[in-house]
């Protein structure tokens, strides 16, 4: 479908297309913007421990760990460091001008902030290393994830003096596929503070620690991080409900929560309903991310009526996440469009 041939070109084309395939194959209601948009592009590598992978050859990866055990390997954890690539943004900037012209606005933007430190830990250290050393050396893990999230401050600060931050309210990518829409905070400012920003946090690594735990030796550092920012995004695969009343409720401008799969959807309605938090919902890949021609249809519809009980009255928003084949076709990605909204209407 793409006609360019140059990296560069190709790049273009493919972030002008994107949108309009979407709508116009899907009927995605995901907006088309009326300008080409040019983000900020930072730097930012934890403990200065570049992530090494291993690939399989497919879509599996292993990631290759640094630290195993914490009072052996502690020293390894150096500070993070960063860069504000303003050169990169403007260069990206005056490239766009001069292929559109006067005919499609270019427009700088920052999309939401991006922070989630389990993930960064567990990308340079094992799982279960990781585990067992919140359970026999919590002074050293906390010390680490106290590190590194003084370092994303520093990080984010950075943006901040620099002045280039634009504050995102509408159009701008806020990750798990949703976008920045709101009337609590400005759009399009420049130089922004990170109190007209959107941030987005997840925890999904600590899934499988108890919610006693994850209040004890997480929280605590990620609240941190948030109480910098004007509002709050939560959540990705990891199931919310059980850190619900003893950690999220507490977040005062939290504005959008994840329910994915692994998430008790009755109990996130009644706790989300008339708070003005987005009932986020991701469903199961499986219904759509076969790579089968033809959609279960009664799955699929079955699936958005109970989420649309679940989230009677509650904000709600459908994002649909880890789908890598759908059959090669069109037609089915269509319909899956199409049921969600019926089976939402009720």
């Amino acid at each position: 479908m793409m006609k360019c041939e140059g990296d560069d070109a190709r790049r273009i084309e493919h972030q002008m297309l994107r949108p309009i395939i979407n709508f116009t194959l899907f009927e995605d209601d995901t907006l088309v913007p009326d300008y080409f948009e040019v983000t900020d592009h930072y730097q930012f590598t934890p403990f200065n421990l570049p992530v090494k992978v291993q690939h399989s050859g497919g879509l599996g990866h292993h990631f290759i760990p640094y630290l195993h055990d914490l009072e052996e390997d502690e020293h390894l954890l150096g500070k993070s460091p960063f860069a504000v690539r303003e050169d990169w943004a403007q260069q990206r900037v005056q490239e766009a001008q001069e292929i559109f012209g006067d005919i499609l606005p270019v427009k700088r933007i920052s999309n939401a902030a991006y922070c989630t430190p389990m993930q960064d830990i567990v990308h340079i250290m094992n799982m279960d290393d990781m585990y067992m050393a919140m359970i026999d050396d919590e002074e050293r893990f906390t010390n680490m994830l106290d590190r590194l999230t003084d370092d994303y401050i520093e990080f984010f600060n950075t943006q901040e003096a620099s002045g280039t931050l634009h504050t995102a309210a509408r159009m701008q990518h806020l990750c798990q596929g949703t976008y920045c829409f709101t009337s609590e905070l400005p759009d399009d400012q420049p130089n922004a503070k990170l109190k007209d920003m959107w941030l987005f946090m997840d925890s999904q690594e600590t899934a499988g620690v108890s919610p006693e735990m994850y209040k004890e030796l997480v929280f605590p550092y990620y609240k941190k991080v948030m109480d910098h920012f004007g509002l709050i995004s939560y959540g990705c695969c990891e199931a919310a409900h059980p850190i619900w009343d003893n950690c999220l409720s507490s977040i005062e401008h939290l504005r959008k929560v994840s329910v994915s799969p692994w998430c008790d959807e009755e109990f996130m309605g009644e706790r989300l309903r008339g708070t003005g938090v987005t009932f986020l919902r991701k469903p199961p890949a499986t219904l759509l991310g076969m790579d089968t021609p033809v959609l279960d249809e009664e799955a699929t519809l079955n699936c958005f009526r109970k989420t649309g009980k679940a989230a009677r009255d509650c904000k709600i928003e459908i994002i649909q996440r880890d789908v890598y084949m759908v059959g090669s076709s069109a037609e089915k990605v269509h319909r899956f469009v199409e049921l969600a909204r019926k089976g939402l209407d009720g």
